[in-house]
């Protein structure tokens, strides 16, 4: 194997410097794989016409480095979990936080990592996509988010030129503060936030610091497939837990799990709300065992019928709970602001890990936003979309029982999309989301909308769950989907 390393052109820096940092940025930007051969040291040095004692000094500094490891007699590897550049990411011992060790095995499912849907399965965009989780583009609020940008770019434009803070522009997290404190109940300051580029980013950050190969984490089953792909790309071993009515059942939690991640609000994706006896049952669980607590506040910002419960976090007296909130359902996606509400002893490390990963976020949007909250523009918006939502949701439901009444309907108390639960004479949720998209109407299984089944057999009644989001259809595109999808059932004598 040739390695693209290139040594012309003037360095202050000798060839075994130059030699090893070019090989580091190779393994820190993924184009040298985890367990990938390295060249012999012989070969290596052939190539780029250098000494073989140069070409082992940068190897020698690489395995003290821990990004490639020595397996006499095969030859050197990229390590399988390189670390990266720079200082220790993990908390400095003694902590309340430092890395779960593997624990004794329990039983655990060998998974690869699958395919991570952000985007609708579909060559091409259907006219009427029951997608989950997208919020109305109609909806946003346009001209005002024009007038916060062009007001923070105002003379403030030099922001645009400089780094910011990696754990996030301070006024953006003093308005999530308050924000998170007047609606999640959550007791919280600026300083134990961290702004992340969405969900996925920070679960990414908690991995590196939380996670090591044979780490054991439970996950609801099904689960968010987001989740679960970051945790089997960090080496864990995943413990599912099947969910009901009410969530996730602390008293089925494995022992051996060091860390379970948890939807309380809206379980993604058959959308129960975990009930309080259950949300003190899981505290006491992390009490007793030592466990993490992940909470992802998935879709809570959309609860219709009466209050919601308050955030897992706000029941939070130990400091064992990690809460982790978005504006992607609120706003958007493709604006691409997150946040966590971290325990003291992981704000340093994750602001270090943040920094390793990408520096900052935009200094722009999050400008924009600290003023649309703290100004009272973000909780207008909410309160638009709730009361639109809600009538999306009536609507789609009432559809469903003059339309579809063998369909029975779940998950409706809040977020963004509703569970259908197929009869079993209708086949399964892959023969009806076919003939659905047929007429040009897009709704999901549960592995199609970005969700994950774990060790779930193909006549497991999950296998004739449909996911339907409804937050992007108004009420007349509704009524149109429901009525190509009675027409293609209608045309299906096997399904109908």
């Amino acid at each position: 194997m040739q390695l693209p390393i290139r040594l012309d052109g003037a360095s202050g820096k000798n060839l075994q410097t130059r030699i090893a940092g070019q090989i580091r940025g190779l393994i820190l930007d993924g184009r040298l794989a985890p367990g990938a051969r390295m060249p012999a040291s012989r070969e290596l040095a052939a190539d780029l016409k250098v000494s073989r004692n140069t070409v082992m000094g940068a190897y020698a500094r690489l395995v003290a480095e821990g990004l490639i490891e020595a397996r006499e007699p095969a030859g050197t590897f990229v390590s399988e979990r390189p670390l990266p550049e720079g200082p220790s990411v993990l908390p400095l011992a003694p902590s309340h936080f430092a890395a779960p060790q593997p624990r004794r095995q329990g039983r655990h499912l060998a998974l690869r990592v699958q395919s991570h849907q952000v985007l609708p399965p579909h060559a091409s965009e259907l006219p009427f996509d029951f997608w989950v989780g997208r919020p109305d583009a109609r909806l946003f609020p346009l001209r005002l988010w024009q007038s916060l940008l062009v007001r923070m770019l105002r003379g403030n434009a030099r922001h645009l030129c400089d780094y910011g803070d990696p754990q996030g522009l301070h006024a953006l997290r003093v308005a999530i503060a308050a924000h998170v404190g007047a609606t999640r109940g959550i007791a919280t300051e600026p300083g134990r936030i961290v702004i992340t580029n969405g969900i996925q980013e920070g679960l990414n950050l908690l991995a590196c610091l939380l996670i090591q190969p044979g780490v054991q984490v439970a996950v609801e089953n099904p689960c968010y497939r987001g989740a679960a792909n970051v945790f089997l790309n960090h080496g864990a071993a995943l413990l599912p837990v099947r969910v009901d009515r009410e969530g996730i059942d602390p008293a089925r939690l494995p022992e051996a799990a060091a860390l379970v991640y948890t939807t309380p609000s809206h379980q993604y994706p058959l959308g129960a709300t975990l009930s309080l006896p259950r949300r003190q049952a899981l505290l006491d669980w992390a009490r007793a065992s030592g466990g993490i607590i992940v909470e992802d506040d998935y879709d809570s910002d959309f609860f219709y019928d009466g209050t919601p419960l308050p955030a897992l976090k706000s029941l939070d007296r130990d400091d064992v709970v990690i809460y982790l909130g978005t504006f992607s359902k609120s706003l958007g996606a493709g604006l691409r602001i997150g946040y966590m509400v971290l325990p003291a002893d992981l704000v340093e490390p994750s602001c270090h890990a943040k920094a390793l990963l990408n520096n900052c976020q935009p200094w722009l949007e999050q400008a924009a936003l600290a003023a649309f909250i703290s100004e009272g523009g973000y909780a207008q918006h909410l309160r638009r979309m709730r009361q639109s939502y809600a009538a999306r949701r009536n609507h789609l439901c009432a559809g469903l029982a003059h339309f579809l009444p063998q369909w029975w309907v779940d998950g409706r108390e809040g977020g963004m999309h509703v569970v259908v639960h197929l009869p079993a004479h209708e086949g399964s949720a892959h023969e009806v989301q076919a003939l659905a998209h047929a007429q040009g109407v897009g709704v999901y299984g549960i592995d199609k909308g970005n969700a994950l089944m774990l060790d779930v057999a193909p006549e497991d009644p999950l296998q004739r769950v449909l996911l339907l989001g409804y937050a992007a259809l108004d009420e007349t595109e509704i009524s149109e989907a429901l009525l190509r999808m009675r027409r293609a059932l209608a045309a299906a004598p096997a399904l109908a």
